[in-house]
């Protein structure tokens, strides 16, 4: 797996969502594997390349791939397919629960470089990923945010105020749920930075943890590192806030913005 790794520029756990069939595979990435798996036989190398093609096809985010970083577009592929995804965010709302106003801010502030319409095409992106939650089977979604994140203000009060109104009005345990850690818990457990752990129905599927840079992500798998990390999280909704709570908490922060706005 290391040598397949370094001959497609990825690491193991990138072959190992292709060989799961929860990744897709580039025309050179197929053509570079082949190569170093001695496949010959030119109807077979041609077959697996048309179904290469095909499989990058099916993704909803396609229209779209001109514009997204690859490791994105592996996330998308990551995030569509699980079953449940625990997420901690200390500074900013998660994509999946953002507001198109908040998404446009948070887009223009990062990518400072793109044309309007690709902001707008990158909102597109942001929005089309809340889909999963209007499936007949959604993920199970457990959010633990910092009380920062109600704070910091993206886009202006109003902006920030329907951002949390939005918040409270997803919120519905157990199939989505959302705890705030407050400023008074002094320490926990995120304080490295955010990351996400995406888990699977099938039970030979490994659990992935997405870890996000300035410059891409790093996707884990090993059994190891994923325990350590369904360990923090699970300290880190011990240390929050209940639901209701939490959406008193968030209330109050939605209140202060509007009284602004």
């Amino acid at each position: 797996m290391d040598v397949a790794a370094e001959r497609i520029g990825g690491d193991r756990s990138k072959i190992s969502r292709q060989e799961n069939g929860r990744q897709g595979v580039s025309k050179l990435e197929m053509e570079a594997l082949l190569d170093l798996y001695q496949v010959a036989d030119q109807k077979i190398r041609t077959a697996l390349t048309a179904l290469a093609r095909e499989g990058r096809r099916k993704g909803w985010w396609a229209p779209y791939i001109a514009i997204l970083p690859e490791t994105f577009q592996e996330y998308l592929t990551i995030e569509s397919d699980a079953a449940r995804i625990q997420t901690f965010q200390p500074l900013l709302v998660p994509g999946l629960l953002q507001t198109p106003e908040y998404a446009t801010e948070s887009i223009r502030s990062v990518e400072k470089t793109a044309t309007e319409d690709e902001v707008q095409s990158f909102v597109s992106v942001r929005m089309g990923r809340q889909d999963i939650f209007r499936r007949d089977n959604p993920p199970q979604y457990i959010c633990v945010l910092d009380e920062a994140v109600l704070r910091r203000e993206i886009g202006g009060p109003a902006v920030m105020a329907a951002q949390l109104r939005k918040l409270i009005d997803v919120n519905s345990p157990p199939r989505l749920t959302i705890q705030i850690i407050p400023f008074g818990q002094g320490w926990h457990a995120g304080l490295d930075g955010p990351f996400s752990l995406n888990a699977y129905p099938d039970p030979m599927d490994l659990d992935i943890v997405n870890l996000d840079y300035l410059d891409g992500a790093l996707y884990l798998e090993e059994n190891r590192t994923a325990e350590r990390y369904q360990l923090a999280f699970d300290e880190l909704r011990a240390a929050a806030l209940a639901s209701r709570q939490s959406m008193d908490l968030i209330s109050q922060a939605a209140r202060d913005f509007e009284q602004r706005t």
